[in-house]
């Protein structure tokens, strides 16, 4: 995500700390760069030419030129600028009704049915509430089976109709969410190929009967700037309150991102990170911000550490590293805790300046990471608990459980030799880095 632009604009940055000076001249060729790089990034042209006239403007005002670091005060100015622009302050969704009702709407191919699996699993687990999901995509074959089969993987409800009539559909589920005891109600509605009035009309009718909290347009970030009139074309004749962008994980420049609020006024309010069904993150401006320009997310990295590990677990841990007494079961128990996090390069890359100390290009085979696994799970309780009693003969049945060779074996005991006596060295204060 944005990985291109932030490369290119974090070179520009580097540039320019490196001046004891701001001027009219190196401030100009800073700015072609920056224009250039939001560009490829298919930013939209507008924008491009407000931002950098902005940043231009400030960059050469008075208080840059008496800094004593005009270089710390340009990249503020800049992230400040870059926050604005992705919408200033994060805008929260709006789930005061009872239940509150959400509806995603968009056209075919967006990701929509997928989407409203992800938001509703989202809502469950940062609010620790129960979620409905509402099938009314009656014309897109398979369409009700797939929301049932989102619903089914997440052990969440689906409430459907058949080829009834969606405005109908939609009134009854929020009846039959009242009667439950459900919390949240997430409509999904039919898409088209294209914004037609047949469609518009029955979206409306829809939100006239139903008075949803929230109207939420599931949009294909790798559509480009062609989003930008899907999404005039959807509020023109519905009151869209936010936005969804899919896909940003994919092979996207990220430029609609950071187009759609200086150009449509709709606040962006989550974007699809991955394909998984926790691959959903809220959208939070200052926090994009800070990572196109490589400063990190850690905020974002604790808020997923702390919805995926278990604390009394991790304490324990903690505790038994300190002590010297970690073995392969407490190694085991965190590779599992850690493989909720999702792909640890992505965890990596909200690390603050992990591009300078090599963490963006870090990649991890997953099927590494599954041969560890598979050697550790072949051992015995008593093998985990003591590898040292793991000779020639037990090496060789376990490489065969676990169809590895004995070569990896010896390398997984090898490692995790170092990394205990690193772990007793840090912990009794004598550790020392080793370059």
């Amino acid at each position: 995500m944005f990985e291109s632009l932030g490369d290119r604009l974090q070179n520009v940055i580097h540039k320019v700390k490196g001046y004891g000076k701001i001027t009219e001249d190196n401030i100009s060729e800073m700015m072609r760069e920056i224009r250039l790089a939001l560009l490829e990034a298919d930013v939209n042209y507008k924008v491009v030419k407000e931002f950098t006239s902005i940043v231009k403007e400030k960059a050469l005002g008075e208080e840059v030129q008496k800094s004593i670091k005009p270089g710390d005060l340009f990249v503020k100015i800049v992230q400040d600028e870059l926050t604005e622009l992705l919408g200033g302050e994060k805008e929260p969704l709006n789930l005061k009704g009872n239940p509150a009702t959400l509806m995603l709407v968009g056209l075919q191919g967006s990701g929509k049915t997928t989407t409203i699996g992800k938001l509703a699993n989202f809502l469950r687990k940062k609010h620790s509430k129960k979620p409905l999901l509402v099938a009314c995509d009656v014309y897109r074959p398979a369409a009700i089976d797939q929301l049932k089969q989102i619903g089914k993987q997440l052990n969440i409800e689906v409430y459907d109709e058949g080829k009834n009539n969606p405005v109908q559909i939609a009134s009854n589920g929020i009846k039959y969410a009242k009667e439950n005891g459900y919390d949240y109600v997430l409509i999904d509605t039919a898409g088209r190929l294209h914004i037609d009035e047949d469609l518009m009309q029955e979206l409306d009718q829809m939100k006239n009967e139903i008075k949803p909290e929230e109207i939420l347009l599931v949009i294909d970030s790798m559509m480009g700037q062609d989003a930008i009139h899907v999404i005039t074309g959807f509020h023109e004749q519905l009151p869209l309150t936010g936005v969804v962008l899919t896909k940003l994980d994919g092979d996207t420049r990220g430029g609609v991102a950071l187009s759609v609020r200086h150009l449509t006024n709709i606040p962006i309010k989550f974007i699809g990170v991955s394909e998984k069904m926790d691959g959903i993150d809220s959208f939070d401006p200052e926090r994009m911000a800070g990572r196109i320009l490589g400063m990190g997310d850690i905020v974002s990295l604790v808020e997923k550490a702390t919805e995926a590990i278990d604390e009394k677990e991790a304490e324990r841990t903690a505790k038994r590293m300190q002590s010297g007494k970690f073995d392969l079961e407490d190694f085991l128990s965190t590779m599992k805790q850690m493989k909720k996090l999702g792909p640890l390069e992505n965890l990596l890359k909200l690390i603050p300046g992990a591009k300078k100390i090599g963490l963006n290009s870090v990649k991890i085979d997953p099927k590494q990471m599954a041969h560890v696994e598979a050697i550790v799970l072949s051992m015995t309780p008593k093998e985990r608990r003591n590898p040292e009693i793991i000779k020639a003969s037990r090496k060789t049945r376990i490489a065969k459980g676990s169809g590895t060779s004995v070569q990896e074996v010896n390398k997984l005991l090898t490692q995790f030799d170092q990394m205990k006596k690193m772990m007793k060295q840090m912990s009794s204060g004598n550790f020392k880095m080793p370059f």
